[in-house]
């Protein structure tokens, strides 16, 4: 590692232990300042917060990449990318949800909208970055559309991470867990367009779209393959706009999941290959293969000296699972480099009411990643 600071984890681990109530502080800030996703005011407020956050303790200037209206934040520590680490710091809560669920710590817990998911992470990664002497070849990227399926920053983070040694993944860990597989994801809605009579008094003039949606959701239920950890879930459904017509239109959201790419190119084919059932109906499918899969090969050398550094520090023994959502480490993944995620926050309940972090943790993986970094720019 680049400095008697990097080689020594145990050194590490003083300072960053010594900085928790900043680390703690700065969680606080990031939490307080609401950022839903699809707010781009919001969301543009936070991202001045955390490149201000950023800046300071990586004393390099953030870069800001703004795609339909939407900002990204990059920062590139000097040569090329051998590291790159991603979080974003957009949530799933709505604006004013801290009016009723402030910000809190009680114990070892801090609670707040997004404190979990994932602006702890975020403080963490800033401040363990900020012990290394030597940056050089490190690049962080931060993003504002995670949570609505990355469709502004895909692209950016996919040429970020080509060509780079690893990729690093502040999303919160899984009960403590690092995340060294996740299962690939698709998103499609199927529209359906059938014609509009009255129920009572002529309905075998109408084309029922309702029941053609029931047709296709019992078609689309049947993709799943349980064996090879594939589902594939029909989830909104919408129809009909008054109790005495026949519907002339629906609409079905399904959610597929995949451990293996080449099962979802197979759901992927079988839902372009839906035919209508209903005489008259018609099919329309909007269509999108979001995320490849984290595979356990893309993920098994960095977290073996992950595992390596927290034994060297005196910390749990980490463990590895595999987690069903997604995240941006699918796209690196994607594009052939290794790939960790779940380097942030400890806690518990993303997306839920009461999400929480660990306060104890919080320097203890800011440590880790620390010491993960350093070991890859060395050559691990």
């Amino acid at each position: 590692m680049g400095s008697d600071v990097a080689m020594n984890t145990t050194a590490l681990l003083t300072l960053l232990q010594a900085r928790r109530g900043r680390i703690l502080d700065d969680t606080a800030a990031l939490v307080n300042c609401e950022s839903p996703s699809e707010d781009l005011e919001a969301t543009a407020v936070c991202a001045e917060m955390v490149a201000e956050l950023g800046n300071e303790l990586l004393g390099v200037t953030a870069n800001w990449y703004t795609a339909q209206g939407r900002p990204h934040l990059i920062w590139r520590c000097g040569g090329p990318t051998r590291v790159l680490l991603i979080g974003h710091c957009d949530t799933v809560w709505p604006s004013g949800t801290l009016a009723r669920w402030p910000f809190s710590v009680e114990e070892n817990r801090a609670t707040g909208p997004g404190v979990f998911d994932m602006k702890a992470g975020l403080a963490q990664m800033f401040h363990g970055l900020s012990v290394l002497d030597d940056l050089t070849g490190v690049t962080v990227i931060v993003t504002t559309d995670e949570e609505i399926g990355s469709p502004t920053s895909r692209a950016v983070i996919e040429g970020l991470a080509t060509g780079a040694r690893a990729a690093l993944v502040l999303e919160a860990s899984l009960d403590g867990a690092l995340k060294t597989v996740r299962k690939g994801a698709s998103l499609y809605r199927l529209a359906i367009d059938g014609k509009a009579a009255h129920a009572g008094l002529e309905p075998e003039f109408g084309v029922n779209a309702t029941v053609e949606a029931a047709h296709q959701i019992l078609a689309i239920a049947e993709m799943g393959d349980a064996a090879a950890g594939t589902t594939v879930t029909p989830t909104i459904v919408r129809s009909g706009r008054t109790t005495n017509t026949v519907p002339d239109h629906a609409e079905i959201a399904v959610d597929v999941r995949a451990a293996d790419r080449s099962d979802q190119f197979r759901v992927d084919r079988a839902m372009r290959a839906l035919r209508p059932v209903v005489p008259g109906a018609r099919l329309e499918l909007d269509a999108d293969v979001n995320r490849p899969p984290l595979t356990s090969e893309a993920s098994a050398e960095l977290f073996a000296v992950a595992a390596s550094l927290a034994d060297d520090m005196g910390l749990a023994p980490l463990r590895g699972v595999a987690a069903g959502g997604g995240s941006d480490g699918n796209f690196t993944a994607g594009v052939g480099v290794r790939t960790l995620d779940g380097l942030g926050a400890v806690g518990a309940h993303a997306h839920a009411e009461g999400e929480w972090a660990s306060v104890a943790d919080m320097p203890d993986r800011a440590a880790l990643l620390a010491a993960l970094v350093a070991a890859i720019r060395n050559g691990a």
